[in-house]
């Protein structure tokens, strides 16, 4: 219990002062966000701090700190380190430094940001890379939530009419302008979704029979998974997530102030890890041990556990806000996936969005095919969603790197991004060396070749500030 309440107030603490040092580090001075300058009435609206925050929440959330954080708890408490330093080191940095560059460059996405600051054939691989990642996540957001609706039902209409009514809502949702729904709805469920983590919280809290295990340095997963590279696969959305990369263009279209950002990204993604850390410790408390959670992941799913453990813990009001968490929270969250694919495939084309039928024109295939990935397994979409995802995080961090560089205020800031980039370098090489979805080579190839090229990378950053500290000096 100690753990993990310490490691609640140190995110925060993370936040008030780390935030802080990344804002300084940016410095958003001296210009206006696209909503002001640029409003277009579909995507580009204005909206308040705190709808704006709940949105950017609810979109990058949805249940990946639910389900990410259950899995990575397999580990044992060792993922309360992950989740905390991850995120205030890595993924609310992350977070903060897409929105704000997407915002200085009038909501770029980033895919564009790739080309704008590393080149034109990152920006053409990274349009691919965004696309096919946005359409798994759109893809994984539909099956399980259509799965428990299936299930509630009785199976009586079966999975797959629940996945035709969710791909209806998500062509009305992913074409209509971002007030209609999204801004209307979300701050909603964006409140539900805390407010379903504060009560797990207190459950598990003031509840005898639950105990949240202490920090041990131990890998205590039952199949005896390595903590790296896994654990920092597996728990994405709760640590730092290359999804996020996606959805903060959607935001920062929108955002009033530039010092609206630190509130909105980092806060944001600061107040999703806060919910992964608590599903991270109710798995462990509910289940007692690490085998018997998993034993309960692999029989009835991470949508059957999450429900399992708030109707438990929580009673009536606990099945209910499970099934608002492990229904609606992903819808929300796989609509907004194809809407950014929507808006990346429309800078691609040149197709203005402010006409419906071009809109059309991208989001019928889109959906189209996010209907045809239903057809594969849940648990194989998440094993490559999850490495795609840390892969497009670790880009994304080395593209704001390059933007401090290229910023002779914020050269030596830069440092902010490239450490955690380094880091996930060598996550996302050594497991796609190791990984069943991978090469499937032994470790003895994974570690070193994952070391060395973060090691070259980590070489080639420091050379790059020496050599523009020369040129300032000129």
């Amino acid at each position: 219990m100690i753990t993990f309440i310490v490691s609640i107030i140190i995110l925060f603490i993370g936040y008030t002062l780390y935030s802080r040092l990344t804002e300084a580090v940016f410095h958003p001075v001296g210009w206006m966000t696209p909503a002001m300058e640029h409003s277009d009435g579909v995507d580009i609206v204005p909206m308040k701090t705190w709808k704006a925050f709940l949105i950017q929440l609810l979109n990058i959330a949805g249940t990946g700190p639910i389900f990410g954080a259950l899995m990575g708890a397999c580990f044992g408490p060792v993922v309360f380190l992950w989740i905390v330093f991850g995120a205030i080191l890595g993924g609310a940095v992350h977070d903060y430094m897409c929105g704000m560059i997407s915002a200085r460059n009038n909501g770029a996405s980033i895919a564009a940001l790739s080309g704008l600051y590393i080149g034109e054939g990152a920006m053409y691989l990274m349009r691919v890379f965004s696309v096919l990642l946005l359409l798994l996540t759109g893809t994984v957001f539909v099956t399980s939530p259509a799965a428990l609706l299936n299930t509630l039902t009785g199976g009586r209409l079966g999975s797959a009419f629940w996945i035709i009514v969710i791909l209806i809502y998500y062509v009305l949702a992913t074409l209509l302008p971002i007030d209609k729904i999204i801004g209307r709805f979300y701050p909603i469920f964006g409140v539900v979704l805390i407010v379903m983590a504060i009560s797990i919280s207190a459950a598990m809290l003031v509840l005898p029979q639950y105990r949240i295990p202490e920090l041990v340095l131990e890998n205590l997963h039952p199949e005896n998974l390595p903590v790296f590279p896994f654990m920092f696969i597996t728990v994405a959305c709760g640590a730092i997530s290359g999804f996020h990369a996606t959805q903060c263009p959607i935001v920062a279209k929108c955002i009033v102030s530039v010092k609206d950002g630190r509130r909105v990204f980092y806060g944001a993604m600061i107040a999703e890890s806060v919910i992964a850390l608590v599903w991270a410790a109710a798995g462990m408390a509910f289940y007692g041990d690490t085998a018997q959670l998993q034993l309960g992941l692999s029989s009835i799913g991470q949508s059957g556990v999450v429900y399992n453990i708030s109707k438990t813990m929580l009673g009536q009001v606990g099945g209910i806000l499970a099934i608002i968490g492990v229904v609606v929270c992903p819808i929300t969250s796989g609509d907004t996936a194809f809407r950014s694919a929507r808006l990346i495939l429309a800078e691609w084309t040149g197709f203005d969005q402010k006409n419906l039928g071009k809109r059309l024109i991208i989001t019928i295939p889109l959906l189209a095919a996010g209907a045809l990935l239903t057809q594969l397994d849940f648990n194989v979409l998440w094993r490559y969603f999850s490495w795609s995802n840390q892969t497009l995080a670790t880009i994304a961090l080395w593209v704001a790197t390059v933007y401090l560089l290229k910023s002779e205020r914020n050269r030596i800031g830069s440092l902010i991004t490239a450490l955690p980039a380094v880091f996930m370098t060598a996550v996302v090489t050594t497991y796609i060396i190791m990984a069943d979805e991978g090469l499937r080579l032994p470790g003895t190839v994974a570690y070193p070749v994952g070391i060395i090229l973060a090691g070259v990378l980590l070489v080639l950053y420091l050379t790059t500030c020496v050599i523009e500290k020369k040129h300032e000096k000129k």
